[in-house]
């Protein structure tokens, strides 16, 4: 890890990457959420070499006192940091040590309890005791936003929610950093304290001015009393005080300062945020009280007409108060995969800037390399709710994701090469807001104009084929709300089928990626049109893949479960043998072969019995229909099939389709249910009588073709969908709204197909699901 930004020749050094490892034990009541046992990464070892090979020179590393010595430190348990740590540096990467992140200790002590800090600084002296070599140290991660979620919002134990139980946790932590940072450069006087919290920012309405500048006081507060800058002249000092806090508590500080050897700014798009005291404007959890006054705080990006200008010139402000050297120790978005690069990149080019403009900027953080559980309730609950990051831990093995290529380009200064680059992130796009914009020049005073421009004009595309289908336009519309480029094209655009009509539509738009949506999907009449049925689903799949690998274009393609015979007593994964029982399903498996014949780099998903929003002919619509209507719904008790909820399924691809994933992959949502018990499922759910449900066994319905009894699909090389009872309670929450954007996207679709186009192409959907019912 470089240590100063220029080198002996003043030459400036290059910014720095590195990595980060979300590793939060956080305590709810009794409570504990570890980061290190969901991620997998407690128990995986191979994890060192993976960062190592994203070109990383640092990693904020783990070495957790909860872990290590939850019952002092003579019954300190070393094996897991003897192992990790000089992996860690045989592998050149400088581990940076955290002792406490997100957490309060082990459970007989609090943020609250006075001894924290010694106890804690025994710790640390034993960490740099076994570990001389060690350089780099983060003793407590983001003191100030930990004792605001500890002391002050009773997020996190010990539940406190008044000013001054956030002021002594403030306290308490800041004080262990001090004698943490004391214990152990009496081991290694070179040692170094890169000091994180998060930084944000505040705007308002003139009404709550007031209450910004104070927010925007209050985040410096660890900072500046590790820098030993507050006594009586501070902004804050009567706030401070007046929480009865002993004066000498905090004037110890200006007596003892560690001042960090790094600043670490934490950003995230949550960290900037804007006040209204019109709290009617504003989704209703986003509704609350400051100084008594009723009002809105919401992301300042999902309120605000001009965006923000981002982290840059809150760097500004960190180096002109503090005139240290800093590191963004933090960046990492909830967010697609192609916002996760967009973030990253203006992060990254953002510290460029700073670092012209005259800032001691080391290095950028990516955050998380394992991703992160449950951030989305603030690790109070354990839902499963997971954001992947540069490893998706999905898998049986993480599975390096876009996000890794883009860290091994930006390391080795290599020019970046993922196409979803040249677009806005959603916190930039219009289609961001949560509120009525808001434009007054007394809101936007103090928010600058980004000085950055992020991507190029001209991106290339996404080609999805089917533009007259359900899944086609249901790609157009995810690809138009995340801000994909992309063309959808009908059979006359392009006919798979027909090599010139394939190589004049990829030569004519140069897209990066085709989604292929397109095919016959008529299961019964397939058994007396299986020479068209071939042609569309196998030859026309053939020709895409070999055109798109000459043209060096990533692809993705559809199959069925019905290339299983479903005689397996398990769901079918992806390595078992097919064995099709039908016209439909044997096409279906030719083409899979075919396909990654002619192109090993393509994506082909196998998926079963689509519902969504955006249609009205699957299965579980026209279900919802007919009973509501009291009409009689007959459907299949005897055959078991695994849902899939389209909007995740798109969405997913799309991941995959960026991460340039290849091979077969089973993508459906986690459950097994009959045809039958789909749509009482969905009734019972939506409310709605199923007195004129009829189950009915497969072979009373009079089906053409032969289908399997089990058809559940499984993944053994991750599971990236939810839960089927989760994807139909989004599915309602839907169902019956009305999408303007979707209406006019299938208008536009339909007004291109030719009059007289002789047979369409159709789309690609697990038709077998429109067959499972009568009326």
């Amino acid at each position: 890890m470089m240590n100063t930004n220029t080198s002996p020749n003043s030459q400036p050094r290059p910014l720095e990457l590195w990595g980060g490892l979300e590793c939060t034990v956080n305590r709810v009541r009794d409570d504990y959420f570890s980061q290190l046992d969901r991620n997998g990464h407690a128990e995986r070892a191979c994890d060192v070499q993976r960062f190592a090979s994203l070109g990383i020179r640092a990693i904020r590393y783990p070495v957790l006192w909860e872990r290590t010595a939850p019952d002092g430190v003579d019954k300190a348990d070393w094996s897991w940091p003897d192992e990790r740590l000089p992996a860690l540096r045989e592998a050149g990467v400088t581990p940076i040590a955290g002792l406490v992140h997100h957490g309060s200790g082990p459970r007989d002590t609090s943020l609250l309890d006075p001894a924290f800090p010694e106890r804690l600084a025994e710790y640390a002296a034993a960490v740099a005791a076994r570990y001389p070599w060690l350089e780099y140290y983060t003793p407590v991660n983001e003191p100030c936003t930990t004792a605001r979620f500890a002391g002050l919002y009773g997020v996190w134990y010990p539940h406190a929610r008044d000013d001054r139980s956030f002021i002594q946790a403030l306290l308490v932590q800041c004080r262990a950093v001090v004698l943490c940072m004391r214990a152990i450069r009496k081991v290694n006087p070179n040692a170094k304290l890169v000091q994180t919290d998060d930084l944000g920012k505040t705007y308002s309405t003139p009404e709550l001015a007031h209450v910004a500048d104070f927010y925007n006081e209050r985040r410096w507060l660890a900072w500046d009393l590790l820098c030993g800058m507050i006594g009586p002249e501070h902004k804050l000092w009567n706030y401070l005080t007046g929480t009865g806090i002993d004066e000498a508590d905090i004037l110890w500080f200006r007596d003892n300062p560690c001042p960090p050897d790094v600043i670490g700014v934490n950003y995230y798009v949550t960290s900037e945020r804007w006040l209204d005291h019109r709290p009617e404007r504003y989704p209703q959890h986003h509704r609350g009280v400051a100084d008594g006054i009723p009002c809105a705080d919401i992301e300042a990006s999902r309120a605000l007409a001009t965006p923000t200008a981002g982290i840059g010139p809150l760097l500004s402000e960190v180096w002109e108060r503090y005139r240290l050297p800093l590191s963004i120790t933090e960046a990492h978005i909830d967010a697609n995969r192609e916002d996760q690069l967009r973030w990253l990149l203006e992060i990254w080019q953002a510290a460029h800037t700073a670092r012209d403009n005259g800032v001691d900027l080391r290095a950028v953080t990516v955050w998380s390399l394992l991703g992160s559980f449950d951030w989305n309730s603030l690790v109070t609950e354990n839902r499963g709710y997971y954001e992947p990051g540069p490893f998706d831990v999905r898998s049986p093995l993480p599975r390096p994701t876009a996000l890794a290529r883009m860290m091994r380009e930006l390391a080795s200064g290599q020019p970046l090469t993922n196409p979803v680059l040249r677009g806005q992130g959603w916190w930039r796009r219009p289609g961001r807001f949560l509120c009525p914009p808001v434009a007054t020049p007394a809101a936007l005073a103090s928010i600058a104009a980004p000085s950055h421009r992020l991507n190029g004009a001209s991106a290339a595309p996404i080609l999805i084929t089917g533009a007259s289908g359900t899944l086609g336009r249901a790609f157009a519309r995810v690809c138009q709300k995340r801000n994909l480029a992309y063309k959808l094209l009908s059979r006359h655009d392009m006919d798979i089928a027909d090599p010139a009509s394939v190589d004049r539509a990829l030569s004519h738009h140069k897209p990066w990626a085709v989604i292929n949506t397109c095919g016959y999907v008529r299961v019964d009449d397939a058994e007396q049109e299986a020479e068209r049925c071939f042609r569309e689903n196998t030859v026309g799949a053939a020709i895409l893949a070999e055109a798109c690998a000459r043209h060096g274009v990533h692809l993705t393609t559809f199959s069925s479960d019905l290339v299983f015979d479903g005689r397996h007593d398990r769901p079918y994964v992806e390595s078992d043998p097919v064995s099709p029982l039908n016209v439909y399903g044997r096409s279906k498996a030719q083409s899979e072969t075919a396909v990654l014949d002619k192109h090993p780099g393509a994506l082909v998903v196998r998926t079963s019995a689509f519902f969504g929003p955006w249609d009205r002919h699957n299965f579980v619509t026209l279900a919802l229909g007919a009973l509501e209507r009291g009409e009689r719904f007959v459907a299949a008790n005897d055959m078991t099939v695994s849902p899939t909820y389209v909007p995740d399924l798109v969405h997913t691809c799309l991941d995959l389709a960026v991460d340039r994933e290849s091979g077969i992959w089973h993508l459906n949502n986690v459950g097994a249910v009959t045809w039958y018990a789909l749509a009482k499922m969905a009734a019972e759910k939506a409310g709605i009588a199923t007195d004129s449900l009829e189950a009915r066994p497969g072979t009373a319905m009079e089906l053409a073709a032969a289908r399997p009894a089990y058809s559940v699909l499984h993944s053994e090389r991750a599971i990236l969908l939810p839960k089927l009872e989760n994807a139909l309670d989004r599915y309602l929450e839907l169902r019956g709204v009305d999408d303007p954007e979707y209406e006019e996207l299938v208008k536009t679709a339909e007004s291109r197909q030719p009059v007289a186009s002789g047979h369409r192409q159709q789309e690609e959907t697990p038709a077998e699901a429109f067959h499972m019912q009568s009326s």
